[in-house]
């Protein structure tokens, strides 16, 4: 085991990709010579040439339209968009061409294409560098949806995201680069967990929290907190957002009756309504109480001074878990 931060084993990751295959070709802004604003893609320039690791202009209609035709010709390229805020001008070569090719042709045409996403915030970005757009993709069919949280699951889902005939997005979440954990650089990609499969990262009995991303390590800090108070909760870390391992959610939700679903994103419209729902269809007859969400607050992303407030934090997540408790002296209201 190699411990490493999330950014060097994603890192890690696409340097393994591209020796498994030539085929593997890196595209985005500053890449290359500088290694990428968080510096993911440092040295491959070094090691795989200018031919694999490209650096293009700050055009990302452009990036993903010419991923698109290095599909097309049997390539799999990988696309770094070098904030979330920026995905937007590739949104309509996103939905409209890469999530739908593969469909349009029965199968003809594959479309390999990953694409990383720097995303979500705490890390006091200006604006338009700290977003959560995944609602948007998880919505379009055709799309694989994946949010890492630790550095053993960015290794080992980059590279099965790459390997994968379907389109992925692959959000990484930025306030997690520097956090770091033991990855096992030698174990073989066929003996890692699938990629669309969600973990249970602390068991419990009393309630679910469900959550990915940047959220995982503050639910895991708020289980520990409600430990301290006799309640044990068991924590979720979907790792996949489309499509979402419904089996590992009931297992969880049949056993404990409560849940909280929590995520960064606005409210309205967001993951943890769809998780609600579909929890409230499978699980019905096992819930004690009303499920839950703690999410971002429906406004555009705040400043950075501000962004705090905005953030789900410890405090806001056991004040839900109090709620579908039923514990006296917790806060009023539907959502948190």
């Amino acid at each position: 085991m190699t411990e490493l931060t999330l950014g060097k084993a994603l890192g890690a990751g696409l340097r393994q990709a591209m020796r498994d295959d030539e085929k593997v070709v890196l595209l985005g802004e500053d890449i290359g010579k500088l290694g990428g604003v968080f510096r993911i893609t440092d040295g491959l320039l070094d090691e795989f040439g200018a031919s694999r690791v490209i650096d293009t202009p700050l055009a990302e209609s452009g990036i993903v339209g010419t991923a698109v035709g290095l599909a097309f010709r049997g390539y799999r390229p990988v696309v770094e968009i070098q904030f979330d805020g920026f995905v937007y001008p590739a949104f309509d070569q996103i939905v409209a061409q890469v999530a739908k090719l593969h469909y349009r042709t029965q199968g003809r045409v594959k479309m390999p294409i990953t694409i990383r996403i720097p995303w979500a915030g705490g890390i006091g970005a200006a604006e338009h560098h700290s977003e959560s757009p995944e609602a948007y993709f998880v919505h379009t069919a055709g799309l694989r949806v994946i949010a890492v949280s630790n550095p053993e699951d960015a290794y080992r889902s980059l590279r099965q995201a790459i390997a994968s005939d379907d389109p992925v997005i692959f959000f990484e979440p930025k306030r997690l680069y520097h956090h770091r954990g033991e990855v096992d650089l030698d174990a073989p990609l066929a003996d890692a967990a699938p990629m669309g499969l969600a973990r249970v990262v602390r068991s419990g009995t009393d309630a679910t929290l469900i959550t990915y991303g940047a959220m995982v390590p503050t639910a895991l800090q708020a289980a520990e907190a409600a430990e301290d108070e006799g309640t044990s909760l068991e924590v979720i870390d979907l790792r996949s957002l489309s499509p979402v391992d419904y089996d590992t959610i009931a297992t969880s939700v049949r056993k404990t009756g409560r849940v909280v679903v929590a995520h960064e994103a606005s409210r309205e419209a967001g993951m943890a309504a769809e998780v609600i729902a579909s929890i409230t269809e499978l699980c019905f007859e096992y819930l004690e109480s009303a499920p839950l969400r703690v999410t971002g607050h429906d406004v555009p992303y705040p400043p950075a001074k501000l962004e705090k407030y905005h953030l789900p934090d410890l405090d806001r997540l056991l004040d839900a878990v109090d709620r579908v408790l039923d514990r006296p002296n917790s806060l009023t209201g539907a959502d948190a």
